[in-house]
């Protein structure tokens, strides 16, 4: 009786002992049974598909097959890894396909910049309630509310600069820095405050702005649109010139987000300049008088606008003075020098130096207030010989 493992026609003649033994006890650990032959990855064809033209003996039961596991073309054994493949390709087409589309879909993806607006600007000429004093630069700045004040860009400080909703802190810096450029390009620049140029300006500005920014500085207007005195700080060269370059500078930036894609900069600086007659004017006995700006500027960035550097001039509100009511400071500031009489009086006088808003005036012109102007010291040649100075007396210190 043959055993289980044992060949089916019983032991070959010839074979058999221990060695036939040991092969018996080696195959009867090993059971045939139905899912053991179903699970095998190769199964051999029955004898009528083996007559086909160039049929295999055996097929793949690969899950790759067609039909699982039924036969497919006899296209060789290369087909299934052919169509494994072109399934493999399908799947990465179509993940590419899914990135893509999301990408496009993205709601992250920030709105596209709105078009720049115009600038509005408002330019009011503060007239002396006063005669203008006159002496030096130092003297002068000394003896002004200005004595405290930075020179330069140094008076241009930034804010804590923190993150908003939509923009980062990088962003934000930008921004702040962009606009301390505009600011030290506009109203600090020797060229530019001469009437010599005005591209550092117009280099700062958005693309859209560049039009109305030419029409100004060619045909300048006091129609809150023209004005080269709204976009920068110009003295009339036919009037004065700046005899310090040392410019005194107070104030303060802020910053906000005004939209997702909007953060806007706004400005409010004092600006103090000595000024002396212009070449061919008549010198005056005194040299140098105060001039003083305040300017209150916003300024927007889009995301376009700070990759490029580069800022939306949204409005600009000056005060100037000492100036005349009759000057026209739409082309360029037009001071009254030093040891010129007061023009106007009044109460409602405006303080460009004073903290915080200052007045605005509804008028086209203001009053520049007493507390505005320098107060020099008192010259030796008017002490009484029985009151000496005291010590320090008429000193001015440094700058």
């Amino acid at each position: 009786m043959a055993m289980p493992g044992d060949p089916p026609n019983g032991t070959p003649e010839g074979a058999g002992g221990a060695d036939d033994e040991f092969r018996s006890d080696e195959y009867r650990s090993v059971v045939f049974d139905e899912d053991f032959v179903r699970a095998a990855r190769l199964q051999e064809f029955s004898a009528q598909e083996r007559m086909g033209e160039h049929a295999r003996a055996v097929r793949s039961r690969s899950i790759w097959s067609n039909g699982g596991g039924h036969p497919g073309p006899r296209s060789g054994s290369g087909g299934g890894a052919a169509r494994q493949g072109r399934i493999i390709v399908l799947c990465i087409a179509l993940a590419l396909a899914g990135a893509v589309y999301m990408g496009l879909r993205n709601p992250y993806v920030p709105p596209a910049g709105d078009p720049a607006e115009a600038m509005s600007s408002t330019v009011v000429p503060l007239a002396p309630s006063e005669a203008v004093p006159g002496g030096r630069p130092t003297d002068l700045y000394a003896h002004s509310p200005a004595a405290q004040y930075r020179v330069g860009a140094a008076g241009i400080t930034f804010p804590g600069v923190r993150r908003t909703r939509h923009f980062s802190d990088e962003q934000v810096q930008t921004a702040l820095s962009v606009a301390k450029d505009y600011l030290v390009q506009s109203s600090l620049d020797p060229d530019v405050l001469s009437a010599e140029a005005s591209r550092p300006v117009r280099v700062l500005l958005d693309p859209d702005q560049l039009t109305q920014f030419d029409q100004s500085m060619l045909a300048p207007a006091g129609n809150g649109r023209h004005a080269i005195t709204g976009w920068l700080v110009r003295f009339d060269p036919a009037t004065a010139v700046v005899a310090d370059t040392r410019v005194r500078v107070s104030g303060v930036l802020a910053f906000a987000e005004t939209a997702p894609n909007a953060l806007e900069v706004t400005s409010d600086h004092t600006f103090v300049y000595a000024v002396r007659p212009a070449t061919g004017q008549p010198p005056v006995a005194d040299g140098a008088s105060l001039f003083t700006v305040r300017r209150e500027l916003r300024l927007r960035f889009d995301r376009d606008d700070l990759t490029a550097r580069r800022a939306e001039l949204v409005s600009a509100y000056v005060m100037a003075g000492p100036q005349a009511c009759s000057a026209d400071p739409a082309g360029g500031f037009r001071p009254m020098l030093a040891g010129a009489g007061p023009t106007t009086t009044g109460p409602a006088a405006t303080d460009p130096y004073a903290s915080g808003s200052p007045r605005r005036t509804a008028g086209l012109c203001g009053v520049l207030a007493p507390t505005a102007t320098p107060e020099p010291p008192e010259s030796p040649q008017s002490r009484s010989p029985a009151s000496p100075a005291a010590p320090g007396e008429g000193v001015s210190p440094a700058p």
